[in-house]
């Protein structure tokens, strides 16, 4: 059966996202390279370059899925809270909570600065 475009880019999308979030998380940024990302995902290089133009690009994409699950996951804790103050504390806690999670320091606040410069200038800074 063929499948519409749209969810095969999605699907080409998606794998070379997860190759380069396990290669980032494990040996980071400068020691991955894009023939790892392409193999591991069995993909051509053709189809990074194409969907993120470069392994800087590939980077930001990772970081964007990490920072909405961030985003959903403190949402998720601090809704259940009974008060306003127990919302913020939730927030703060479940925030810095998965910012020791290693893969997360490794991508989001080491390789990530490092590579993209500031934070603050990043796409998806408005979000926070």
């Amino acid at each position: 059966m063929h499948r519409p475009r749209k969810e095969m880019i999605a699907e080409t999308r998606a794998k070379l996202i997860a190759a380069a979030r396990h290669a980032f998380g494990t040996v980071g940024y400068a020691e991955s390279s894009m023939d790892d990302f392409t193999a591991s995902a069995g993909l051509t290089r053709g189809a990074l370059y194409h969907h993120f133009g470069d392994k800087k690009g590939l980077l930001q994409a990772v970081i964007a899925e990490i920072d909405g699950e961030m985003a959903l996951r403190v949402s998720e804790v601090a809704s259940k809270a009974p008060t306003r103050w127990q919302h913020f504390v939730d927030e703060c806690t479940t925030y810095i909570e998965m910012a020791l999670e290693p893969e997360i320091q490794r991508i989001v606040f080491r390789d990530g600065p490092a590579v993209l410069g500031d934070p603050a200038q990043w796409p998806n800074a408005s979000a926070c």
